[in-house]
Parts: structure tokens; C-alpha cells; sequence
């Protein structure tokens, strides 16, 4: 068996390191600049993120992913105490990303800092009615996968409803103004889930993803209430106009609407604003670029309309 060969000890490797870092400055500073506004300025902290969703989670549902020792004495205190420090915490993570969202001659620390403050503060007060939209979750997820045997279970193992938990808090905070955020978040639960939601897609009540692995569910999206997906679905765009120049059109509807008590089965590609009727049902490994009316059904064997 031959052994890779290992330097000695004794000598010590040359990398040529004044070389490349002048190099690594030359291309950072002259040839291959990307700096935001030509300025140097914090940027959001991703550890810091995590932080901050690991305390709004438990905020939550705090015997879940707080304290499972906590009592009816105890359980106020251990809510108002975590709030408060990760209210902190992510009041000065909205500062930083407002440098992406704001004009630039608005980026004094004081205004920022004041409109991080109100930012915050607003979506503290949300939480509550995001808090009963989760619970809306979690029900369907529990009445739509028969594996299910508890409420508990789902909120410990399933990673469609920590997608959905991370992803209800994002779209908050990216409608509240502060979407560079949002997207940060958003990309921390799409790492630890497979599952990737555009914080500003429009999800309405009693969603359920089971599974989840590899969806996708684009900018633009619309689903209505009672809808249920499984692991793959795309729900993307068809294509992506572009302007004269040849540069990407930002920011119009591109993603499908999915109408209420719609069911969509693993693998099925749903491309471009159309509409998925109320009722409908799309089965597996669809591939579907039109709109189909309420109540039908879509299957891959036919690939037609029933």
C-alpha cells in the first residue's frame, strides 16, 4: 500500500504568498470589483440569522425548541427574556441589510438604526398571527400525512414545516422592507432543508409540504389556502424576458398561481403565471405550462387533461 509522501516536519513550505495576495488585491480592488457602492460596511450575519430563528422558534413554540421543562410559572418569562434578546439581535441584522434595500444618501447609522427600530418592532408584533398561521400548518400537516402521530413529531422531525416556520417569518420581514434579509433567511432554511421559498412568494393558510426535498417555489408564486405539495415540485418560471439592453426584467409575475385544496405530486414542474384551478390535483413528474380550470386532473401517463 503506498502512502501519500509527507512533507518533514523540518521544511517549511514556500506558497509565494506576497504574490497572490497582491494579485487577490489587484482583482478585489481594480480589474473584478463588485463591492456594494464602491463602500467597505458590515454585512448581515448568517451565524447571527441562525441565532436569531433558533429564538423567534422558540418564542413559538417554546417547549418545542425552547425548554421542555418549562411550566405555567416559568414559560411567560422564558418567552418575554428570548424575545428581547433576539428582538436585539435581529434589530441590528435589519441595519445592516437595509445598505441593500435603501437609497444611498439614506444610509446615515441614525436613520437607518431608527428604521431597523420600527422594522422590528412591527414584526414583533406580527408574531402572534404568524404563530396561528403555523398552528394552520402544522394541523395539515398532521391530518395530511397518515405517518403522522403527533403534533410534536412534526415540529421536531419534518423538515417541510421548518421550511414553512423559517419561511412565514421572512415573508414578514420582506414585506415589512428589509428583503435582503429575508433572502438570507430564506437561503439558511433552503441549506438546512432542501427546500427552497422565495420569501416573497404569497402562501396563504394550512400549507403543507411533505417530504420537501428539492421544491421550489419561486418569487412570484400565489397558493392559496389547503394546498399540499411533495418533495420536487418546481413551481417556477417559463421564461425570463429581458429589456432592449438584453438585461433580465425584474420583479414581474412570472411564478404559477395555485388556487385553494389544490394537491400537487412528486416531480411535477409547473412553469410560468398560469393557473392551477381550486380543487385540482397534478400527479407526479408533470410537466405543465398551461392553465387548467377548477376541479381537474392533471397525470404524467397521459399527459392531458382528465
Amino acid at each position: 500500500m503506498n502512502l501519500p509522501h509527507t512533507p518533514s516536519p523540518d521544511i517549511a513550505p514556500e506558497w509565494h504568498l506576497a504574490d497572490i495576495v497582491e494579485q487577490l488585491r489587484t482583482s478585489r480592488e481594480i480589474e473584478h470589483k463588485i463591492r456594494y457602492l464602491d463602500r467597505v460596511r458590515e454585512l448581515p450575519s448568517r451565524e447571527a440569522l441562525v441565532t436569531v430563528l433558533d429564538g423567534l422558534s422558540a418564542a413559538l413554540f417554546p417547549t418545542h425548541y425552547g425548554r421542555c421543562k418549562l411550566t405555567d410559572d416559568s414559560i411567560d418569562y422564558f418567552v418575554g427574556n428570548t424575545l428581547n434578546a433576539t428582538l436585539n439581535l435581529l434589530c441590528e441584522q435589519v441595519r445592516r441589510a437595509l445598505y441593500f434595500s435603501e437609497a444611498p444618501d439614506t444610509h446615515d447609522k441614525q436613520n437607518l438604526q431608527g428604521k431597523a427600530i420600527e422594522i422590528t418592532r412591527r414584526f414583533a408584533s406580527q408574531l402572534p398571527a404568524i404563530r396561528a398561521v403555523l398552528v394552520s400548518d402544522l394541523h395539515a400537516a398532521y391530518q395530511g400525512d397518515p405517518a403522522a402521530t403527533s403534533i410534536s413529531e412534526i415540529l421536531l422531525s419534518y423538515p417541510g414545516i421548518k421550511a414553512i416556520i423559517h419561511y412565514r417569518l421572512a415573508h414578514a420581514i420582506h414585506k415589512l422592507g428589509a428583503p435582503f434579509l429575508a433572502r438570507l433567511i430564506s437561503d439558511i432554511a433552503h441549506s438546512a432543508t432542501g427546500i427552497d421559498i422565495h420569501p416573497a412568494a404569497q402562501i396563504g393558510a394550512s400549507f403543507f409540504i411533505d417530504h420537501g426535498t428539492g421544491v421550489v417555489i419561486g418569487e412570484t408564486t400565489i397558493i392559496g389556502e389547503r394546498v399540499r405539495l411533495y418533495q420536487a415540485v418546481t413551481l417556477g418560471a417559463k421564461r425570463f424576458p429581458a429589456d432592449p439592453d438584453g438585461k433580465l426584467t425584474k420583479g414581474i409575475a412570472r411564478h404559477p398561481i395555485v388556487e385553494d385544496d389544490v394537491v400537487i405530486y412528486a416531480g411535477a414542474t409547473i412553469l410560468g403565471r398560469i393557473t392551477i384551478g381550486r380543487g385540482s390535483t397534478v400527479g407526479g413528474n408533470v410537466w405543465l405550462t398551461q392553465s387548467v380550470p377548477a376541479n381537474t386532473n392533471v397525470n404524467q401517463a397521459k399527459n392531458q387533461e382528465d
